[in-house]
């Protein structure tokens, strides 16, 4: 039987640990469609969980890479068939299920979706699930009444993967996005993907009083914790904010002052559970109208080989951007 190379995750000394393996298709868990991988990602609960930072994997050994995009081999449910080219993320993928680190995944059909028009195989890993969350957040703050017309948009964390793609998405839609990092040397890199203005961090700093001026229209925040306290009491009057990231902490700590007086709209966006005609349709609109327009700026390719190290830059915050790995 053919063997193929996976990244997978064993417990060792009472915490996560991944290494190259060797493996069958025999040794994947169960599931209806199975996928010949072309490409996975790096996504910053990869490296939590390839090095056993944090306890996502909930079942040993697992095969990491919560992201994989490939080509229908098999399939035992119509909706699918061989040749079909689809992306799989998300649901229990690299946490209860083997991922998207390996030649092959095996996989429920509930949790694959068909490669929409205007994009490829490359493109939809380049995006990933980092993409997929920032453009579910763009989907669901206009939703709520976010336009350019409103008022500036400001992106925190702004290098990360899921932040680089908002701040490409907005400035592609017209809005006029603020960029917020600690990284001095990434101006110029922001203002090319898309940012008419870049600042520090120390932007968020602007007085503890329950409410402050208010600046911001809406927030797109992946770090949480202080910055995205000071967030709620600088946004405008109908502020709408997106949280869909931790790097910078779990706790909040505000009032609730912004919300019955400014009427502040803070929105979670949970990219891992999303319903499947909701996440159809975030993905037809990464391939059309929120297709990110400078993905060669944002993404680097690695190998399965260089999976350790970039987890490691990854937790130092030492990364920009999207990381795809090649698969097949």
């Amino acid at each position: 039987m053919e063997k193929f190379k996976a990244y997978r995750i064993f417990e060792e000394n009472g915490k996560g640990q991944g290494r190259l393996v060797d493996l069958t298709l025999d040794e994947l868990d169960v599931g209806e469609v199975v996928i010949k991988v072309a490409y996975s990602s790096v996504n910053f609960k990869d490296a939590l969980a390839g090095t056993g930072a944090a306890k996502i994997v909930r079942r040993y050994p697992c095969v990491g890479g919560i992201d994989s995009s490939g080509t229908v081999v098999s399939s035992s449910d119509g909706r699918f068939k061989p040749g079909d080219e689809v992306i799989c993320t998300s649901y229990d993928f690299a946490m209860s299920h083997d991922g998207g680190y390996a030649g092959y995944a095996r996989v429920p059909a509930a949790w694959v979706v068909p490669l929409p028009p205007g994009l490829t195989l490359f493109d939809a890993m380049a995006i990933g699930t980092a993409g997929y969350t920032s453009a579910l957040a763009v989907h669901l703050l206009e939703q709520n009444g976010m336009t350019p017309e409103r008022g500036k948009v400001v992106v925190n964390g702004a290098t990360g993967g899921c932040a680089s793609i908002a701040i490409d998405m907005l400035a592609g839609r017209g809005y006029k996005i603020t960029a917020v990092t600690g990284k001095a040397s990434e101006h110029a890199y922001l203002r090319k993907i898309g940012a008419a203005e870049v600042v520090g961090r120390e932007v968020l700093k602007l007085g503890t009083r329950p409410m402050e001026k208010g600046v911001w229209a809406a927030a797109f925040d992946s770090v949480g914790g202080e910055q995205l306290s000071a967030l709620t009491r600088s946004m405008q009057q109908g502020g709408l904010i997106a949280s869909f990231g931790n790097a910078g902490g779990i706790e909040l700590n505000m009032t609730v002052l912004p919300f019955i007086l400014r009427g502040v709209r803070l929105i979670g966006v949970d990219s891992g559970y999303t319903p499947m005609d909701i996440r159809r349709r975030v993905w037809e609109r990464l391939g059309s109208d929120l297709k990110p327009r400078h993905l060669k700026d944002i993404v680097r390719t690695i190998t399965l080989e260089q999976l350790p190290e970039t987890f490691a830059a990854m937790l130092k915050q030492d990364t920009k951007g999207r990381v795809v790995v090649k698969i097949n």
